[in-house]
């Protein structure tokens, strides 16, 4: 881990800004894509660069922007590593959000977001806040190997059941399936029907499969030959260096995927998920300021 003082902290305009407090990961997943050498980084991914300054950006950047919007986190680096438990930077900016009055996008894996429901409740309540979680595997003990470093996917049910329990809506990542690793019906069937059962707003999966940079490839083949030996040759003759690496079922699975959303109202076309996330509700902030 290792400090520096940002220039800035918010990226976009319109409807959702992008704020990333971290850079890199310590969670060790094996598909990760931020590892791309496309993101240029200049040190370690597992060396965590933390934008020290960022609850001072973000104050100064949200005192001065007139109009109100969703404030979105996670895309690039999860806002709770395990630096965040002495940090706390990811709480700070939540605060600040909820002092300013915007919304909050939180895309995570890790249950320590539970340590902040208060705040994101109260967030939800004046205006409004997503949470996202990362499902990938309902098998635990895979789980374990593909995403080593933070909690497993029963635990991460357990904060969607939390958050409905609060009023707090949730959206899940659906992403990455592992060709010939986790692409299987009982898996996608098994994390779907938690989703039912935890009332989840919407899943985005854009296909059945992951994507393989140059950077993030060669880390993924490593983890192959670590854990499933037989399988690296079986990706290099099926996909050769393609970014796009689709499950061999993945037209089956994607029908599975949309008749189960389909058949419990939850929205399951990626781009209305982020409408859904992106819309800040201009009404209830005003009847929230009126009612005081």
């Amino acid at each position: 881990m290792h400090f520096v003082e940002a220039k800035g902290i918010l990226k976009g305009s319109g409807k959702e800004i992008g704020m990333n407090i971290y850079r890199g990961c310590s969670h060790g997943c094996i598909y990760c894509d931020s590892r791309s050498l496309c993101y240029q980084f200049t040190h370690p991914f597992e060396d965590i660069e933390v934008k020290k300054n960022a609850p001072e950006l973000l104050e100064k950047a949200l005192s001065s922007k007139r109009k109100k919007c969703m404030i979105a986190t996670g895309s690039m680096s999860d806002p709770y590593m395990h630096c965040e438990k002495d940090l706390r930077l990811t709480r700070r900016c939540l605060e600040i959000i909820y002092e300013h009055g915007f919304g909050a996008a939180v895309q995570t894996k890790s249950d320590m977001i539970l340590e902040d429901i208060d705040l994101l409740d109260k967030i939800n309540q004046d205006t409004k806040c997503v949470v996202q979680m990362t499902l990938t595997t309902y098998d635990d003990d895979l789980c374990r190997i593909i995403e080593p470093n933070v909690c497993n996917t029963k635990r991460r049910i357990e904060v969607l059941e939390e958050m409905q329990k609060r009023g707090i809506p949730t959206v899940v990542w659906l992403t990455p399936i592992l060709p010939f690793i986790n692409d299987t019906e009982e898996n996608i069937t098994a994390i779907l029907n938690e989703c039912v059962r935890t009332g989840v707003k919407g899943v985005i999966c854009f296909d059945m499969g992951l994507t393989l940079r140059d950077g993030d490839r060669e880390y993924f083949y490593a983890a192959l030959d670590k854990h499933f030996p037989y399988l690296k040759q079986k990706y290099i003759a099926t996909y050769g260096n393609s970014y796009e690496v689709p499950s061999p079922d993945s037209r089956h699975l994607m029908q599975v995927f949309k008749k189960i959303c389909r058949d419990n109202g939850i929205i399951s076309d990626p781009f209305k998920c982020f409408e859904y996330m992106q819309d800040f509700p201009e009404d209830k902030k005003q009847i929230s300021i009126f009612d005081l």
